[in-house]
């Protein structure tokens, strides 16, 4: 029994990776367990592996006491010392509980306990080991699937791979072997503890790693790494030796090195850049295979970055669905404004017409007096629209403009465009004028002609006393009615 008993324990040791005393711990626990629920008492019960006999011995603790206060948990020196008589007062007297009448009941609800206890001290375990290999590349045999996610075997256990961290190129059949980079140890997790990637950035680097004799020698540096899984990865390197060429190194003989990378990744693209302390350079080199023009730092607090390319690399630059750009940005970690040529010289020239536009005059704001709009003046804002553009506290800067002052230009301006806006509505909601025709055009001033020519002659001695009607231009023609041009000529009849 004894032998039995322990070679059951040393083999659940081996096979669950547990030590032998966690184990004998768990079927004491068990027993415990299993004589409460059969004795039905709330004495301090206690178990002991007896590794001789290979029996389990469950023993009734009780403290040795001048006066009992518990029954159940106490006992006077006196009685105490009939079974011992060695015993003082603080001592424990163990008395030992039958556990062979504890029946099928009990012996399941150990069954449970010790099932319990060792599932417990496994996962422990696994925690404790695969908690510091966190990033780590390792192989593992795709055993199920679990709804998306694929259950892989590691060897001591399982791992779990779900849709997130799969690449979009792959798919995955019962037996295959992966490389995978572990990406956290979930202590908590009712299935698999360990969560394994093929999508991290990690696993191109492990990859690179194992490839690259001079990256795992620390020769040739990854400095960072942008991906997308399945559709392409950027990779910087830096090299510690100037005789060594990091991207050469990268690529390999004939590219053999960075082929076996992307045969393992199923055709995953792989951009190797050159790493720069230079933002200004990494940025030009990270937007490979684009060729940049300039690059320029718009903010260096928010890391705001503008790159110029020619018009012909623009589309290139971008990437599809702006997978470059978003690459490099990641890689260099900057946000990246990425223009044409054409592009920026529009905006220059837009921004050189609003610098050089007139704008609207200071005194056309209304409700504003003149000694105000002087002071406003001498700030240097010269127009409305440069006034609508300012902030409450940069118009509460302006000597002799107080909060009030503020509130009552913030109301005028806000007025002003207002009325622009209502004025323009006006103008499109009218419905435009019919144009005279060619036709009506010609008989008016044939009409006008006529009517001058006849009262020519009787007109001709009181030419200088008499002004001379304005000759009608061809315009007024146009637009005139009908009756306006008989009125014309009425007029001019008249002595």
């Amino acid at each position: 029994m004894a032998n039995l008993l322990d070679q059951m324990i040393e083999q659940i040791s081996r096979e669950k990776h547990i030590e032998p005393e966690i184990i004998v711990s768990a079927i004491e626990d068990a027993m415990v367990v299993a004589a409460r629920k059969f004795y039905r008492t709330e004495e301090d019960l206690r178990a002991k592996f007896n590794p001789e006999t290979g029996q389990i011995d469950v023993y009734s603790v009780r403290a040795v006491v001048e006066e009992v206060a518990d029954a159940l948990k106490e006992i006077t020196l006196a009685e105490a010392r009939k079974s011992n008589p060695l015993i003082e007062v603080g001592g424990e007297l163990l008395i030992i509980k039958p556990t062979q009448v504890l029946g099928r009941i009990a012996a399941q609800t150990a069954k449970q306990v010790i099932m319990q206890k060792v599932r417990e001290a496994e996962r422990d375990t696994i925690f404790n080991e695969y908690n510091g290999r966190v990033g780590e590349l390792v192989n593992c045999i795709v055993k199920r699937f679990e709804g998306p996610d694929v259950i892989v075997d590691l060897g001591r256990t399982e791992a779990r791979l779900p849709k997130r961290e799969q690449s979009r190129l792959e798919t995955y059949n019962l037996g295959d072997r992966l490389r995978a980079v572990i990406r956290v140890v979930d202590r908590a997790a009712k299935g698999p503890q360990v969560i394994v990637s093929r999508g991290d950035p990690a696993l191109v680097q492990r990859l690179f790693e194992m490839e690259v004799p001079e990256i795992y020698d620390g020769t040739v540096q990854i400095r960072a790494v942008a991906r997308e899984a399945g559709e392409r990865t950027k990779i910087a390197v830096q090299s510690r030796d100037k005789d060594v060429d990091p991207v050469g190194a990268c690529v390999g003989m004939k590219g053999m090195r960075v082929q076996s990378i992307i045969r393992e990744l199923r055709g995953e693209k792989i951009d190797i850049i050159p790493y720069s302390e230079d933002t200004l350079t990494f940025a030009q080199k990270s937007l490979s295979p684009a060729k940049v023009t300039r690059v320029q730092i718009i903010d260096p607090e928010t890391r705001h970055l503008e790159i110029i390319v020619e018009d012909t690399q623009l589309s290139l630059a971008i990437g599809k669905k702006g997978q470059n750009v978003r690459l490099a940005s990641r890689l260099i970690g900057w946000n990246v404004d990425i223009k044409s040529e054409e592009e920026k010289r529009q905006e220059i020239e837009a921004q050189m017409a609003a610098l050089t536009a007139p704008g609207t005059a200071l005194a056309e704001l209304k409700g504003i007096g003149p000694k105000t709009i002087e002071k406003i003046e001498a700030h240097g804002v010269s127009s409305i629209e440069k006034l609508a553009d300012m902030t409450p506290e940069q118009l509460m800067e302006i000597p002799g403009i107080g909060e009030k002052m503020v509130e009552k230009i913030m109301l005028s301006v806000a007025a002003h465009f207002q009325s622009l806006e209502s004025q323009q509505a006006a103008a499109e909601s009218e419905p435009p004028s019919e144009p005279a025709t060619a036709e009506v055009a010609a008989s008016e001033v044939a009409g006008i002609a006529a009517g001058e020519a006849a009262s020519t002659a009787g007109e001709a001695s009181s030419v200088d006393q008499t002004p001379a009607a304005e000759p009608a231009g061809e315009a007024a023609a146009a637009e005139a009615s009908t009756e306006e041009v008989s009125e014309k000529k009425d007029v001019q009849e008249e002595p």
